[in-house]
């Protein structure tokens, strides 16, 4: 495989998957925001099993004052449902939301769980806007919030809650993992093991699919066009990048499921 077809890869997935800060812990919070802990911590199911690791250490390190975890079912939720039942097989997780396996996860592995649970959204959009209403219902004020989603969609989650939120809001970006890949002779490989880690053509699928949709065009989900989310400025050698794999891949990126749309209630 072309090495910079690997090159290439990691360029969109240090884009996409945004860190704030280098570590999860109040020591860091303090240095970048002069705050030791935020108001709130959501782990967002559409998250590999490294997620639940990352919610774990958050909540051992008393990163925030209160712990969510949002996902009912979405395109994500089986492969989350197989990996932790394979790896833990006393976790039953048939018929389970996703925020309800990483309750069950966090509790099996490291003894801790999360102040609420969101187990009715089925994809990044309704992530948030049922995210805002669980807070809301709970009477849960917020200036500063912690965002961990899938590395391939945590700029979107980030753009779709600076949708709904004042700018005094601190949006504080720490997706749940750093991956990235090399050429190793005709395929690509991970540099190091990340829990429960997509297939190398599953992720690339994913990054893929997440450019069309950052675009602020017609057919993006920026003002310009679907208006889910804030406008995303997405730098040129990133396009550059997502161009070139294009070429090597096809224009087959993952397509929104529409089984997993938000649903419209009409009046």
């Amino acid at each position: 495989m072309d090495c910079n077809v690997a090159e290439n890869i990691n360029i969109l997935a240090k884009f996409l998957g945004t860190r704030d800060i280098d570590v999860l812990n109040q020591e860091e919070l303090f240095e970048r925001y002069g705050i030791h802990q935020a108001d709130v911590m959501v782990l967002f199911g559409g998250s590999i099993v490294e997620g639940g690791d990352v919610l774990a250490s958050g909540i051992k390190n008393f990163v925030a004052k209160k712990y969510i975890i949002v996902g009912g079912a979405g395109h994500t939720t089986d492969t989350l449902r197989q990996v932790v039942h394979l790896e833990y097989p006393d976790i039953e997780t048939t018929e389970l939301s996703e925020a309800e396996i990483f309750q069950k996860y966090i509790k099996h592995v490291y003894g801790c769980k999360a102040d609420y649970l969101e187990t009715k959204s089925t994809n990044c959009g309704n992530n948030i806007t049922y995210l805002l209403d669980l807070l809301k219902e709970n009477n849960i004020s917020f200036k500063s919030i912690i965002l961990s989603q899938d590395a391939s969609m945590q700029r979107r989650m980030a753009a779709g809650l600076k949708k709904y939120v004042n700018n005094d809001v601190t949006i504080i970006n720490y997706a749940t993992y750093c991956a990235s890949v090399i050429s190793c002779g005709e395929e690509l490989c991970y540099t190091e093991n990340i829990h429960g880690m997509w297939m190398i053509e599953r992720y690339v699928n994913l990054l893929m699919g997440e450019i069309p949709r950052l675009s602020d065009d017609t057919n993006g989900y920026g003002p310009n066009g679907k208006n889910y989310i804030a406008h995303v400025d997405i730098p040129e050698h990133v396009k550059i990048a997502f161009a070139e794999l294009k070429m090597v891949f096809g224009s087959e990126t993952r397509e929104a499921n529409p089984l997993y749309a938000s649903k419209v209630i009409k009046k």
